[in-house]
């Protein structure tokens, strides 16, 4: 919690300021009782009809201030409620952008969607309680047990001696209730994820008459999810209950009490009126503060789980860079390099190199390790053993977005957003109009985009839903070629496109973008086999390297896979 009530000290001069009127309204709404008990006491044998008429205008006068002081002060609240929880999702986002490979995997995607909108609800929640209810409910009370101890102290012994039980319910209860609630958002996770896989292959759910058993598969999460609120709510709904019970019965003591003391002389009507009026806002003051603990108690899980992103520490091994004396032999070199997502390796002993313009094709079976060899290249992951290089520096030696921007990229599986065609090229990098067409034409978008209706303002549907998956894949290509790449990867970016098209691409690439380093990645050996050399991996391992010739003779696994596809 520590972590995230650090983001209210921007807002400290707002928040005190608030208090203070808070705290002035509240004190009115405590006077009026008292000027009430004054009233009935004091006020009423004079027999004077103006004396009552001024007291009762301050009564007025105090329920107009204590209602128009409080409406300030929670607009105040809700504003620094606003404010925080927005640099706190801004924070949560940008670090979210920034975790490894590793650490993606180790939350997951559906978790971190999660903890971005639900979480961070909770907290937003818990800010503008705490400064609404949190100060008026504990002031009520305690100023409540002061002032009815000037007009009654012993009703008042009555009240105090029902308040520790009262507290040792809250802490009981509380305690229980956050691992409770962090079991809950758990199971919300694990419904996110599934709506997410759902939402996600809708197609290929109807296509496959799969809708029953994803409902049941929903269905079973979602009652595990009703389950576990079920239990975290019964939980902090002892509470309320519980204080009830406390309080009416102290309640009744004082009313017992009260008419014995006036019977007898020792008080006052007014100020029995008053105590009762002063013990029914210190009960709504109390029940307050059980709904305070409640909101506290989700929004303590909601914030453990979000410093556990923010707390997150780099991961990513940062080397200091190196002199290289001459020019080095490859542009980009793998030097003996391991690595595995768990315990088992999935890339072993890779050792080979691209010279500078030059180009290598990527081809295997699925699982082989091919896309892996991107991740690394580009640090979404670090190596186990060995290490990359570009132009001899360690890639581990960069700054990170340094790295990056010298690549151009389409991943196997990458996005497009629902924006215009011009911004799904540019992606925030305000190229000219000019660059995005000549980027367009390379990759043998320009043609159908000239046909859309406001060309590059067409606006996408989310994923590009509305365009075919030949029309994506161009656009995706056009995107990477357009910032000019020093290193070009394609990663299964021509799965979609016909045989012609795929050839004019690859004859586009290689007469415009000679100065580029490209790595293609594909299932298909016409992508990859007029490139310079062509990279065979089976299991993590490198089982064939050389030219389309070379391979045809020594590598049994290639020659396979070239008869299976080229002599069908």
């Amino acid at each position: 919690m520590k972590k995230v009530l650090n983001y209210l000290k921007p807002y400290t001069l707002r928040m005190i300021i608030g208090f203070i009127i808070k705290v002035s309204g509240t004190f009115m709404d405590l006077g009026l009782p008292w000027v009430l008990a004054y009233i009935l006491d004091d006020v009423i044998p004079y027999k004077k009809v103006s004396l009552i008429l001024w007291w009762g205008l301050a009564m007025i006068l105090l329920s107009i201030g204590a209602r128009s002081f409080n409406i300030i002060a929670n607009r105040m609240a809700a504003r620094v409620a606003r404010n925080a929880t927005e640099k706190l999702r801004h924070d949560l986002f940008e670090k979210i952008l920034s975790l490894s490979g590793t650490q993606l995997d180790h939350f997951t995607v559906p978790s971190l969607e999660s903890r971005m909108t639900t979480d961070t609800y909770n907290i937003h929640n818990m800010i503008g309680l705490m400064q609404r209810l949190g100060v008026r409910a504990p002031i009520i009370l305690i100023g409540g047990i002061i002032i009815t101890s000037t007009l009654e102290p012993v009703l008042t012994l009555v009240l105090v001696a029902v308040l520790p039980f009262l507290g040792l319910v809250v802490y009981a209860v509380s305690k229980k209730g956050i691992p409770l609630y962090l079991e809950l958002q758990k199971s919300v996770d694990k419904m996110v994820r599934i709506v997410r896989e759902n939402i996600t292959g809708v197609r290929i759910i109807k296509a496959l008459s799969k809708t029953a058993s994803e409902k049941r598969r929903f269905s079973r999460i979602n009652d595990e999810v009703v389950g576990k609120e079920q239990t975290a709510g019964m939980t902090m709904a002892v509470t309320s209950p519980i204080m009830n019970l406390l309080l009416n019965l102290g309640l009744t003591f004082v009313v017992v009490v009260g008419a014995y003391r006036v019977n007898s002389g020792a008080s006052e009507p007014g100020k029995i009126v008053a105590f009762l009026s002063y013990f029914t806002i210190m009960l709504q003051a109390v029940m307050a503060i059980t709904r305070i603990f409640v909101v506290y108690s989700r929004a303590s899980a909601s914030a453990s789980r979000i410093a556990e992103v923010l707390e997150t520490a780099e991961d990513l091994e940062v080397k200091a860079a190196q002199s290289t004396t001459g020019k080095p032999e490859y542009h980009i070199a793998f030097e003996h390099v391991d690595f595995s997502y768990t315990n088992e390796p999935c890339i072993l002993d890779m050792n080979f190199g691209i010279k500078k313009g030059g180009s290598l094709g990527i081809i295997g079976s699925t699982g082989a390790g091919k896309t892996t060899l991107v991740n690394l290249l580009m640090r979404f992951y670090d190596v186990t053993r060995g290490r990359i290089t570009i132009d001899g520096q360690d890639i581990r030696s960069f700054d990170k977005q340094e790295l990056r921007r010298r690549f151009g990229v389409v991943f196997q599986n990458d996005v497009l957003f629902a924006d215009k065609v011009y911004e799904n090229i540019s992606i925030g990098r305000e190229l000219p109009v000019e660059r995005i067409f000549e980027s367009a034409e390379h990759a043998q978008a320009a043609a159908f985009i000239e046909e859309l209706d406001d060309r590059l303002d067409f606006k996408l549907a989310i994923k590009g839903s509305n365009l075919s998956g030949g029309q994506k894949q161009r656009l995706l290509v056009a995107r990477a070629l357009a910032g000019k790449p020093e290193i070009l990867i394609l990663d299964d970016s021509s799965s979609a496109l016909d045989y012609k098209t795929d050839s004019l691409l690859r004859k586009a690439i290689r007469e415009n973008y000679k100065g580029t380093t490209t790595i293609v990645i594909a299932q298909r050996i016409s992508s990859v086999m007029k490139l310079d050399h062509i990279l065979v991996l089976e299991e993590g391992q490198m089982v064939g390297y050389g030219t389309h010739d070379e391979l045809l003779e020594n590598c049994e696994v290639y020659k396979e896979i070239y008869q299976s596809q080229m002599m069908a």
